[in-house]
């Protein structure tokens, strides 16, 4: 397939120190590897997450690697499995399908439901908004499998969509088996999952709206109102914690999939089988630690900045505008030359219409001097039907005049 390129304007050049070149030239052991949307940067030179059976550490917006510890081994994954519910359940909203004034009632099944859970009754009613709060607060098993019934029908069903979403994802060591992350056979991811998983959940930036919460009330108009206090304590105690999902269970051990933000620069850190919550909250409060003092982001574009513009061949519509669905950036270490990155954007040279909204017509490549940093994919930001003969015509008349 052939591209056509659309150059940027701001190009500007620098050369970088030689202790920098030096210093990338003699990566410890411990140093990242390179990932797909990811790119290399060195690690730290110390087990920054000692206690846990895998970890990860990861740049939101680029998808690079930090640090990371046995993260593609397969474990399970307790409540983490709910970002995936939530997301589901975030893009049910964007599309149009779910309403967060959507009434959601619970079925005897769900109410059924062990463990954490904001103690649904079989028939009660509550909101979408409601529901997604009793999730992301107090992990609310219940919640879980009445949202998955609303939104497929039945968790079996949810669960379908659960596994084929992994798998767009490139969640190559993940299987879902339920929607809440309760013990089953097989019912297995990895640190690097849960991080992939996180990172497409925050694209979806009201999401943090929930999971920053500390409490909040359910019922709030009954007699006895249900206090809400957040699994994930670092969000009340960690400065630019504000999400995602805490996890336990005998089997899986202490699991936290957790998210923060200070300036431009948003990090996940995901640790798995952790001994107790105050070694988990702790070995994460150091990981983001120092990424904050070692890193920052260049912004590359922000949510909503147009990038370019996409020709639609025989399409109903003739070009559609492009703007940044979420905000694009990558991740450079403290110090380092920021003024020699670069982007481009790669459009594919020939779009044919039907076109579907989110279909991949591109990428955004990013590059330190010659060399690629990371690629954004690029995706249609509307369907486009095919045209009627006679809007072709039309077309192809004006064309002719134009050039004669």
């Amino acid at each position: 397939m052939r591209f056509y390129r659309i150059r940027t304007k701001t190009r500007v050049f620098a050369i970088l120190a030689l202790t920098t070149l030096l210093a990338a030239a003699s990566v410890p052991a411990s140093a990242m590897a390179e990932e797909k949307g990811g790119a290399k940067q060195q690690g730290p030179a110390t087990d920054l997450a000692s206690n846990a059976k895998s970890a990860i550490l990861m740049d939101a917006d680029s998808g690079t690697i930090i640090y990371e510890k046995n993260s593609h081994v397969q474990l399970p994954p307790a409540s983490i499995t709910k970002i995936m519910t939530m997301l589901l359940v975030m893009e049910a909203l964007d599309e149009g399908k779910l309403k967060l004034t959507d009434k959601v009632q619970t079925s005897e099944y769900a109410a059924s439901m062990g463990g954490s859970q904001i103690f649904l009754e079989p028939g009660e009613e509550m909101t979408v908004d409601d529901m997604l709060k009793g999730v992301a607060l107090a992990s609310g098993n219940d919640a879980s499998v009445a949202l998955a019934e609303k939104l497929a029908g039945s968790e079996e069903e949810f669960v379908k969509l659960m596994n084929e979403r992994a798998e767009q994802l490139g969640m190559k060591n993940t299987r879902f088996v339920n929607c809440n992350g309760l013990p089953a056979p097989s019912h297995l991811s990895s640190a690097y999952d849960i991080a992939m998983m996180s990172r497409e959940l925050l694209k979806h930036e009201e999401i943090t709206k929930y999971t920053g919460l500390y409490q909040d009330y359910l019922r709030k108009d009954q007699p006895k109102p249900f206090w809400l206090v957040n699994t994930n304590k670092l969000v009340r105690f960690y400065h630019g914690a504000d999400g995602l999902k805490t996890g336990f269970t005998g089997e899986a051990k202490f699991c936290l999939s957790a998210t923060a933000k200070r300036d431009n620069l948003r990090l996940i850190a995901v640790v798995m089988g952790e001994p107790n919550t105050k070694t988990r909250n702790a070995e994460v409060s150091k990981l983001f630690d120092y990424a904050f003092a070692q890193f920052t982001n260049v912004p590359i574009y922000r949510t909503g900045d147009p990038i370019g513009t996409l020709k639609v061949e025989k399409g109903a519509v003739a070009k559609l505008p492009i703007v940044a669905k979420h905000s694009y950036s990558v991740l450079v270490r403290k110090g380092d030359a920021k003024n020699q990155i670069r982007h481009d954007l790669v459009l594919d040279s020939k779009v044919t219409a039907p076109v579907k909204a989110g279909q991949q017509v591109g990428k955004l490549i990013v590059y330190r001097g010659n060399d690629v940093l990371t690629e954004f994919p690029i995706e249609a930001p509307a369907s486009v039907e095919r045209a009627g003969w006679w809007t072709l015509f039309k077309r192809s008349a004006g064309k002719l005049f134009m050039n004669g």
